[in-house]
């Protein structure tokens, strides 16, 4: 899968994160196409606990070892 984000508190302010079959994930800077369009999701990071709001999964509430603070915008698309 494939997570295009913009907002405050990555490493970029837009980045691709892609996973991979076997596990393993990287970022890259900017966007790295092509996209396959899969959902689209807000995701608010306070302190330990991740509120997501995802056009195809609904309202999620994560819990994270990291303490963080991040406000994104993202879509989904197949790898």
């Amino acid at each position: 899968m494939k997570y295009i984000e913009a907002g405050i508190g990555n490493r970029w302010v837009v980045r691709t994160e892609i996973e991979m079959e076997n596990g393993n994930e990287y970022e890259v800077r900017g966007i790295k196409g092509p996209i396959h369009f899969q959902s689209a999701y807000i995701r608010f990071w306070v302190w330990k606990t991740v509120y997501i709001l995802d056009c195809r999964e609904g309202f999620k509430r994560v819990h994270k070892k990291d303490k963080n603070f991040k406000l994104l915008i993202g879509i989904v698309s197949r790898y």
